[in-house]
């Protein structure tokens, strides 16, 4: 069996690319096609990701879990997978009729059309590649190695053809190949774990009950995540979703670092609960959690405190207005660390427990929509962030009252001491900073250097499990012989 931390590190290593290369091509991007421009690419980008949900069908979190059971029988994973991505197939097939279907219903997205057909292309990427495989099959160098090689060819195609506000469709042609490019890679290195192939000897009823849970669970988190951006291209244009599409792509920045390790952690889980050891199961969520909130804490105050800062070097003045938007979008981000992220996708998901998850997404989706229908006429982009921070509370208090009597994590309170006695420290250490220093850069260089350094020698000092594992293990390989 792989090793968790290697894939760990390996994840969070593609994930740092993710952050990395956007960080580089975004503010050149944003610059060259100005807001409305950048907000119709995400318009475009946010209605294809409705039909997304439909060929994907909540099959990538199913088909991961269940190829990581049978993962050490090659008949049994071809078997599968086989079944599962025929299932796929069918379902990209009707995405695609339905995605036609709304291009000539509704007329008011004839100016759209051609820029949805470019993004809908990774649909089919998706599908043909199923990546779910090599997840389920623990192999994060190929999935790291790959992803990092298809970003860099995409950057360089970026700054070589888009070079005015008219060439947002280039732009949106080359994120299909940076995000979903990789897949066709996929048809052939699979082959090493098994052949897939089309088959109709389906057993629909074993597979499609936990799929379609899924894909409610699924759809409802789509929804939340997409209707904000939908809803404030109606009520009030590209330009508004220009500057919320700007702060959420920050907030992702971050919340990506914590999904990282959520994705590595899924195969290893599922394989843990279907053999029912709790005592296993309750070690390793402790040190997901403290992991979580020991990266998580001080991502959330340092963006917090910066973000004026983060939209100015990133995005450019045109979107300054993004800085409240980014400001309470983290607010969602902190509630998730231990709401969606942890309880929700590390603790019911592999257990099998997709059904009470699909309920509470529902809920609080829900509750976002009718929310954004009142609220965001009234104030735009703060206002769907507002809704989304609201709706992320609610997801976080339904998981406390719903999680396993079995799931116990032991000195709970003891994972929360350090990172919060160290995160306060480093926002006072940056308020101090920003109101002594007026240069853009140097102050918002001296906060996260500095911050960072405050922050570690706290962890040190209050005993931080895992800073503390890491640091015996630095010093072990290069400061003990």
């Amino acid at each position: 069996m792989k090793s968790l931390k290697i894939n760990t590190i390996l994840n969070m290593i593609k994930t740092c690319s993710n952050i990395i290369f956007p960080l580089i091509t975004f503010p050149y991007i944003s610059r060259v096609l100005m807001t409305e421009n950048v907000g119709k690419v995400n318009f475009g980008d946010s209605y294809v990701s409705y039909f997304s949900l439909i060929a994907s069908l909540g099959i990538t979190t199913y088909a991961i879990r269940e190829c990581a059971k049978v993962r050490d029988n090659r008949e049994k994973l071809e078997e599968t997978a086989s079944q599962i991505f025929s299932i796929n197939l069918c379902t990209t097939g009707l995405a695609y009729v339905l995605l036609f279907l709304s291009l000539i219903i509704f007329r008011r997205l004839d100016v759209y059309r051609n820029l949805i057909m470019i993004q809908s292309v990774v649909i089919i990427f998706t599908t043909l590649g199923a990546d779910w495989l090599n997840s389920a099959m623990e192999d994060f160098k190929y999935i790291t190695i790959r992803s990092i090689i298809f970003q860099i060819i995409s950057m360089i195609l970026m700054f070589t053809f888009v070079k005015s506000t008219s060439d947002y469709m280039k732009y949106a042609a080359i994120s299909v190949l940076s995000t979903s490019g990789y897949n066709i890679l996929n048809i052939v290195y699979r082959k090493k774990y098994c052949d897939i192939q089309f088959t109709l000897n389906i057993p629909w009823k074993k597979h499609m009950i936990p799929i379609l849970l899924l894909f409610v669970m699924t759809l409802s988190q789509t929804i939340f995540n997409s209707s904000d951006i939908t809803m404030l291209g109606f009520f009030k244009g590209d330009y508004a979703v220009g500057i919320y599409s700007t702060a959420t792509k920050m907030e992702k920045i971050i919340s990506n670092v914590v999904s990282s390790i959520v994705f590595v952690l899924i195969p290893r889980l599922s394989y843990m609960f279907e053999a029912e050891d709790y005592n296993k199961i309750n070690m390793l969520l402790r040190k997901v959690l403290l992991t979580f909130i020991t990266i998580g804490l001080p991502c959330y105050v340092g963006a917090t405190i910066l973000a004026k800062e983060s939209i100015l070097i990133i995005a450019g003045k045109g979107y300054i207005e993004g800085a409240l938007t980014l400001q309470i979008l983290l607010i969602s981000f902190l509630f998730s660390l231990v709401g969606g992220s942890f309880l929700g996708n590390v603790v019911l998901l592999p257990s099998g427990n997709e059904k009470k998850f699909m309920i509470i997404c529902c809920i609080s989706t829900i509750f976002n929509i009718i929310a954004n229908a009142f609220i965001i006429p009234l104030f735009g982009a703060n206002g769907a962030a507002a809704t989304t921070a609201a709706s992320s509370f609610i997801i976080f208090i339904l998981l406390i009252i719903s999680i396993d009597k079995r799931i116990h994590i032991d000195r709970i309170l003891q994972i929360f001491i350090a990172p919060i006695v160290g995160s306060v420290l480093m926002m006072l250490y940056c308020f101090v900073v920003k109101y002594n220093i007026s240069n853009l850069w140097i102050k918002t260089v001296v906060c996260v250097i500095g911050g960072v350094v405050i922050y570690g020698i706290i962890q040190i000092l209050l005993k931080n499990e895992l800073v503390l594992e890491m640091t015996d293990k630095i010093l072990m390989k290069y400061g003990r012989k």
